[in-house]
């Protein structure tokens, strides 16, 4: 009878490498799964800043207001002429608010600088483009279709035709006052010529839109845009 015998030192050393290379297998699937979960996070990370990037996008440029022109109405007030930026939907004018800043150095309106006026330097004034009510009495700052600009009142005891909306393609006007009194003077003769007046438009939960004023001319009806 023969007998079958196993050399114990060989067998140790195919155990040796057999557990080595598990080791080394699991090691991998450990490494894969790491760099696998960093891909994955990366990716999401990337996906979700792109989505914030286009809806930050469609929301500047989807709500904005374009300037066409603006001129001087009368001493205190400069009518714009404007529209909603392309791709804009409907807007209230609630929602739309406009800002007024200039250096004032001549309150008085004579031309030269004053001594020590109250209102000199930095001016400031702001508005919307409407209450949100289209059935009040429609006063200065109050938004009108272009084809019918002015109160349709002969007196302002009866409601006008303000508008309470912006619709995508068609053209609206509105009166903006530049003198506020005290802290906002910015009317154009106190400006002068060849000063400047800003003005920024601001759709809520959209775009701004920015217009440096040159005057060049002080007189009703000069161009200003």
């Amino acid at each position: 009878m023969m007998k079958n015998k196993f050399n114990n030192e060989d067998n140790d050393t195919v155990a040796a490498i057999g557990i080595g290379a598990m080791i080394v297998f699991i090691a991998l699937i450990l490494v894969a799964a790491v760099a696998s979960a960093v891909i994955i996070q990366t990716g999401e990370k990337l996906q979700q800043n792109a989505q914030q990037t286009g809806d930050d996008t469609q929301r500047e440029i989807g709500g904005k207001i374009t300037i066409n022109s603006a001129y001087i109405k009368d001493a205190t007030s400069m009518r714009l002429y404007f529209e909603s930026a392309p791709g804009s939907g409907t807007l209230a004018t609630a929602d739309i608010a406009w800002q007024v800043a200039c250096t004032n150095e001549d309150t008085d309106g004579d031309g030269t600088p004053n001594n020590a006026p109250a209102n000199d330097g930095y001016q400031f004034t702001a508005g919307a483009f409407g209450d949100g009510n289209d059935a009040d009495v429609a006063a200065v700052g109050d938004t009108f279709t272009m084809d019918d600009p002015d109160n349709n009142a002969a007196t302002l005891a009866t409601p006008g035709n303000a508008q309470s909306t912006i619709d995508p393609g068609a053209a609206y006007v509105i009166d903006v006052v530049v003198n506020s009194g005290a802290g906002g003077d910015c009317t154009f003769t106190e400006v002068g010529i060849n000063g400047e007046i800003t003005l920024w438009i601001h759709v809520e939960g959209g775009g701004s839109t920015y217009e440096t004023i040159l005057i060049s001319d002080t007189t009703p009806g000069s161009l200003l845009i």
